[in-house]
């Protein structure tokens, strides 16, 4: 191997990965939340 510079490694990549995981989770929750609150209203 060669020599190895720890922080080094580009991690664009990752990055945009990753906040696109939380900002689907975070949508996915939100739209869950606004579908239970539809269904309990219209039950009522």
């Amino acid at each position: 191997m060669g020599d190895h510079k720890q922080g080094s490694m580009d991690i664009r990549a990752q990055e945009k990965t990753f906040a696109g995981f939380i900002r689907f989770t975070i949508w996915g929750a939100g739209i869950s939340i606004a579908v239970l609150i539809f269904l309990a209203l219209a039950n009522s």
